[in-house]
């Protein structure tokens, strides 16, 4: 494996190592425990039939430290299955719960944003299913490959005290038995998983593109194309399902030989030993049921093989975001001014859209980015906001929030919405944000108030509605900086009005710095500078109270 897939290797491991290593433990303490119950158990119906051929052996035969041993092998094995299922996956869990922050922050870097409008799909699919891919990296590689070894462990050992030379056959045969067995399933499983995995995203990414655009497709004249395609995808998957299968039932053959090789050579091993006297009957038939049980551990690896593919391929893809969110800086600070040192930028994929652009916003300031659509303004705020990063030059700023003409709403309640902003935030303080949003009432009238649903994008609210509940939402964050891109664009008059008087209210109240990308009169009168863009360049800076801010705010178009 290459440095990508070691990457989440590393993050997945160092995320819970204590509970990781724990959990591994007890799975190994588990299989030992029933390995000796199972022994044991041989051994004593074994003596006790024996001691019961004479009367003197019957009453001197001690029955109850073997029946202590067993009932406290049964207890111990229960209690540590238990505790072992409760770690493992509580750790796994943990884990891959800190895997996806480490995503998150990967994707919270510069041009994070255009990427995710690129290729939403794929990136959701590494977030979901890519991420639960690990979980078999731990649970069906990892533990049972801990649990094996401590088997081929225990049988050499305790076949060992017996006699030396059948424990170290014993447990060298199960090392390279059980592992070449694995480790060609694991290499002969890798193609088809990949080809499995790759069919599933497919096979999901076209099932939604046939469901959302079936009517686009369907005038255009390729929704049979996309049936077909789906057909063809379907395929492919059942091809990779069948090649798996095939594997599995190789390898579980494989194990079913390799495993009765081993009971027949320690069966007859055993018969030789004890016909030679150099082992007693309860002994050997402690030696038979522990080699009886020693390969099964290995045959439990054959499920995490076949994943092996899948595994890889997740591994692969996740690395490198995985190795950047560790790196991430998330901006956290709050004051501060706002400095543009020379600086280039292009959104991605693009020529440079600003140039040298060289500008101070002092802390507290409210100023308006004014020009023509396209003419820089919107990269300016994206620069600010960390979204993309420049090619020349140094942009400082502190955390901000940006609230754009597009209101993001998600099919959740009023109150989840509202806290994304401020996930500690009590009703107290959403129905505070509601009512300077002048959403308060009608919230109140919809009869659960902050736990009505919303439906997809928030169906179920007006547009304006929508506005104020992202207002109300813009209100709960903590951030000193605002960043308005043409914020009420899409707004009748009256409520664009209301909205930029309750933006004003609270921005004065509370000193927020607050930067406004517009070519509306309504929006740049709130501010007390107004800086003009042409070709992705500063074309001037005024401030109010000046015969040249007025001329400028003239110029821009009413409502």
């Amino acid at each position: 494996m290459k440095a990508a897939p070691h990457t989440a290797l590393r993050q997945l491991l160092l995320a819970e190592p204590r509970r990781l290593l724990l959990g591994a433990a007890l799975a190994a303490l588990t299989t030992l425990g029933g390995m000796a119950l199972l022994g044991l158990s041989g051994w004593f119906i074994t003596a006790t039939a024996i001691a019961g051929m004479s009367a003197s052996t019957a009453f001197m035969f001690d029955v109850f430290a073997p029946s202590a041993g067993i009932r406290l092998l049964a207890l111990g094995r229960t209690g540590t299955r238990y505790a072992e299922r409760l770690v493992t996956h509580d750790a796994t869990f943990g884990a891959l719960a800190q895997l996806r922050v480490r995503l998150f922050r990967g994707w919270s870097r510069p041009d994070a944003a255009s990427r995710l409008l690129r290729s939403p799909a794929k990136l959701l699919f590494r977030l979901t299913a890519d991420i639960d891919a690990l979980e078999s990296l731990y649970l069906r590689l990892l533990v049972p490959a801990a649990t094996a070894l401590s088997a081929a462990a225990l049988a050499g050992v305790a076949l060992g005290l017996m006699q030396w030379q059948l424990g170290m056959v014993l447990g060298l045969w199960l090392l390279v038995c059980g592992s070449a067995i694995t480790a060609l399933l694991l290499k002969s499983a890798i193609r088809p998983g990949v080809a499995r995995s790759r069919a599933v995203e497919a096979l999901r990414a076209r099932a939604i593109d046939l469901v959302a655009g079936q009517t686009e497709l369907a005038m255009a004249g390729r929704l049979y194309a996309q049936c077909q395609a789906l057909a063809r995808t379907d395929q492919a998957l059942a091809r990779a399902d069948l090649a798996l299968m095939l594997r599995d039932t190789r390898a579980g053959a494989a194990f079913g030989i390799a495993g009765s090789a081993t009971l027949a050579a320690v069966l007859l091993a055993s018969a030789a030993l004890v016909e030679y006297r150099a082992m007693p009957v309860p002994l050997a038939a402690l030696a038979i049921l522990i080699a009886l049980a020693a390969m099964e551990p290995f045959a439990g690896l054959r499920r995490g093989a076949l994943e092996a593919g899948r595994l890889w391929l997740a591994m692969k893809r996740l690395g490198p975001a995985l190795a950047a969110g560790a790196d991430a800086d998330v901006r956290t600070g709050t004051d501060g001014d706002i400095v543009f040192d020379k600086v280039s930028a292009a959104p991605s994929g693009t020529s440079p859209l600003v140039h040298a652009i060289d500008l101070r916003i002092v802390a507290g300031e409210r100023v308006a980015l004014v020009g023509p659509s396209g003419a820089g303004k919107s990269t300016l705020l994206a620069l600010i906001a960390g979204e993309i990063a420049p090619l020349t030059g140094n942009v400082q700023a502190p955390a901000a929030c940006l609230f754009t003409q597009r209101t993001e709403l998600f099919q959740d309640s009023v109150g989840d919405n509202l806290r994304l902003a401020a996930p500690d935030a009590d009703d107290d303080l959403l129905w505070q944000a509601l009512h300077k949003a002048g959403l308060a009432e009608q919230v109140r009238s919809f009869g659960k108030g902050l736990e009505t649903m919303l439906g997809e994008g928030g169906l179920g609210l007006s547009g304006g509605q929508a506005r104020r509940l992202a207002l109300a939402r813009l209100l709960l964050h903590p951030s000193r900086v605002w960043l308005l891109d043409e914020a009420t664009e899409a707004l009748d008059a009256a409520t664009a009005h209301d909205v930029l008087q309750r933006l004003d209210r609270h921005a004065r109240d509370h000193g927020q710095t607050v930067i406004i990308a517009t070519h509306l009169r309504r929006e740049a009168a709130l501010a007390d500078r107004l800086v003009g863009v042409r070709h992705g360049r500063i074309a001037f800076d005024v401030r109010r109270g000046t015969g040249n801010f007025d001329a400028a705010l003239a110029a821009l178009r009413q409502d």
